[in-house]
């Protein structure tokens, strides 16, 4: 047996938004896009490295309001990436806290990124 990494699932409202937030100012790309018809809610995949997200409009796959905790490595280069941006709904800064240092950011629809450089042993 072998358990795989988790893919969590967001839900967006608004298609426009959630690409203008992920591709546009967080650097991910889009692997695919799925709907049932035309004018059905979408439901994609997204990815930035190590890191693989679902994307959903429809009402049953998530709660609004969800965290995602993201190790990252050199989180001085993330937030100088992201500072670079012209993205005007986010600004986000590090905290330093006991444990390591983070870098959280919401997007458009109340979920929550936390970017996390955990401290050396």
């Amino acid at each position: 047996m072998h358990l795989s990494s988790a893919i969590p699932i967001l839900r967006i409202f608004s298609v426009e938004h959630a690409k203008a937030f992920y591709l546009d100012f967080l650097g991910f790309t889009l692997d695919w896009e799925h709907r049932f018809e035309a004018s059905f809610p979408l439901y994609a995949q997204i990815r930035r490295d190590g890191l693989t997200l679902h994307l959903s409009e429809h009402h049953g796959d998530s709660t609004p309001g969800s965290t995602v905790f993201v190790p990252v490595q050199d989180i001085d280069a993330l937030h100088a990436e992201l500072a670079a941006q012209d993205y005007p709904y986010a600004r986000p800064g590090i905290d330093t806290l006991d444990w390591g240092r983070q870098l959280q950011v919401a997007d458009p629809f109340g979920n929550r990124l936390r970017f996390c450089e955990l401290n050396p042993d």
